[in-house]
């Protein structure tokens, strides 16, 4: 079993602390993803559950024992880093399988492990190259070999692609699914692009200023998102955020903008933030005059950046838009897929 307990974890250096009692609970067999920017301390969590970084409060656990003051190499887990880490002076073989050797493993045992490792990382026909002569997402892949032959019950991942092209992660994001799906090792995997969270994660832990925002699997974060931050972060291109109040049965901008919204008369008369995705926006002869500013077509769709009112707008749309910057679109809003927040906590409304 390999699930990881972490409650009401601090992390303090000195005067600064940097996470504020952080509780997360990873069941066995879980992918798992914390994300968010830089510095909200979502890589620190990952030192201190792998050993690297002291607890300064709250408990790990790892397959229900405290692990606050275990060494890393008695956690049993195995960490993939950002920059690989490997040894130049061996060869992808010996890169793979240098744990066990530490370990005492025999001889017929080791290469057995390598032998499965590399089979299913493709990594065969390189096992007696150096790093060197290996590309980087073939290196990516020996630090993840690596990291597999000594089965632990945790994998930690802590931004294994930044340093990949955008079609090798890709490809990168697919290959560590898989081997996920394969092996059905409890996983917690680090990482900035929402993206990336978005497609891999069985759930994923929103971090911000480090404290967790939100918790829950990908679609749930993207359609029920609890505050504007989450609602934000989590989305590519981001949501649509206006400004205004609730007049009757429809949301009045600060710029005098009227947008229907469902149930809003009930809600009484009070500042409000508006939340709509930009594939949520479609054209209508009839909806609100948005000045165009830029069109990118991308194919597929077109994503159309404009001006309505007093507000940056981007849309996402099937069709494709011919229009030139400065002219005229008028869109619509899916009114049930408006999400509504209060403008001083920024929490979302309850529907």
């Amino acid at each position: 079993m390999g699930s990881v307990k972490i409650a009401e974890v601090r992390k303090s250096y000195g005067a600064l602390e940097v996470l504020h009692g952080v509780s997360v609970d990873i069941a066995d067999g879980e992918f798992t993803v914390l994300v968010g920017p830089s510095g909200c301390g979502k890589s620190t969590l990952l030192r201190m559950i792998a050993g690297l970084e002291a607890i300064s409060g709250g408990e790990i656990a790892i397959d229900g024992k405290v692990v606050n003051n275990v060494a890393p190499k008695e956690r049993d887990i195995a960490m993939v880093f950002q920059s690989y880490a490997l040894y130049p002076h061996m060869t992808v073989e010996a890169n793979m399988g240098f744990s066990l050797r530490l370990a005492g493993a025999p001889k017929p045992e080791i290469a057995k492990r390598v032998g499965e490792a590399a089979r299913m990382l493709s990594l065969e026909p390189y096992l007696q190259r150096y790093p060197r002569h290996l590309s980087g997402g073939q290196r990516q892949r020996v630090a993840m070999g690596r990291a597999m032959v000594r089965n632990p019950k945790v994998f930690l991942f802590d931004e294994p692609l930044s340093n990949l092209d955008a079609k090798l992660r890709v490809q990168m994001r697919s290959e560590i699914k898989q081997n996920h799906q394969r092996l059905k090792t409890t996983t917690i995997y680090v990482t900035h692009d929402q993206i990336e969270a978005m497609t891999m994660a069985d759930r994923i832990v929103v971090m911000h200023g480090g404290i967790v925002e939100q918790i829950g699997s990908p679609l749930e974060l993207y359609d029920n998102p609890a505050n504007l931050f989450v609602a934000g972060f989590i989305g590519s291109p981001s949501m649509n955020i206006l400004k205004g109040r609730l007049d009757g049965g429809s949301f009045v901008t600060d710029d005098g903008t009227r947008v229907a919204v469902n149930g809003a008369a009930a809600r009484g008369d009070q500042p409000i933030t508006l939340g709509i995705r930009p594939e949520h926006l479609r054209l209508d002869p009839q909806g609100l005059p948005a000045e165009i500013v830029t069109v990118e077509p991308m194919g597929s769709e077109t994503q159309v950046a404009m001006r309505l009112g007093g507000h940056d707008l981007i849309g996402v749309f099937r069709e494709r838009i011919l229009n030139a910057p400065g002219e005229i679109l008028k869109i619509g809003v899916e009114t049930d897929h408006i999400h509504l927040f209060d403008a001083e906590t920024g929490k979302r409304l309850g529907d």
